[in-house]
């Protein structure tokens, strides 16, 4: 993959259903973007889910795919998280949780039956969302007196630049948001210009 993109899921899935020896494993892709999203929907699960025995998961934030974890909730160790998380990295996708609900049925898998489990519960889930492509954008706000809006403006159209907003008053400020590889040629290209002021705007 080039640097630049990551891959994200736009929403989530219908939940997804995998069955083995009468233990029932209910896949679900959620899209996220921080921790807090993270525990918000899984206390949503364990409430939809109350009677199940088991909500494990694994997700991945961030658009440089750094953060992450994997929690096999009572099952043994490395035998739910670790195989979720696993399908994350399979599919390529950030910002992303995924939780597989079980549902005891009275027959224990083994650890390579619930390995096998929770990663086909994981892959249906994955399978079942739309997958895009995005890519890591900078953001700049671009300032200048009115009369030297015309300088701004050109460069904007020449570099087919995406504006995400302005404001026109005495002094003008636009917001564009620029692909991270393209970034520092284009904070060149205006901090030359004469009266025109460029600054990074936080994430």
């Amino acid at each position: 993959m080039e640097e630049d993109i990551y891959k994200t899921i736009l929403k989530g899935n219908e939940p997804v259903l995998f069955k083995d020896r009468n233990s029932k494993f209910y896949g679900y892709a959620i899209p996220v973007k921080t921790e807090e999203q993270v525990q918000e929907a899984i206390q949503n699960l364990k409430q939809e889910h109350h009677k199940a025995r088991h909500w494990c998961y694994a997700y991945q934030l961030g658009k440089t795919y750094k953060h992450w974890r994997a929690n096999d909730d009572g099952e043994p160790s490395n035998s739910a998280g670790m195989p979720i998380y696993g399908q994350l990295q399979s599919f390529e996708v950030t910002n992303c949780l995924v939780v597989v609900v079980r549902y005891f049925g009275g027959t224990k898998l083994g650890v390579g039956g619930l390995i096998n489990a929770y990663r086909t519960g994981a892959q249906m889930a994955l399978e079942a969302c739309t997958i895009v492509t995005k890519t890591i954008n900078i953001d700049y706000e671009v300032s200048c007196e009115y009369a030297d809006l015309n300088k701004v403006m050109r460069v904007i159209k020449e570099r087919n630049l995406n504006v995400t907003n302005q404001v026109m008053e005495m002094r003008c400020a636009i917001t564009i948001s620029v692909r991270e590889k393209e970034a520092e040629t284009i904070h060149t290209v205006f901090d030359g210009i004469y009266g025109v002021k460029i600054k990074e705007l936080e994430d």
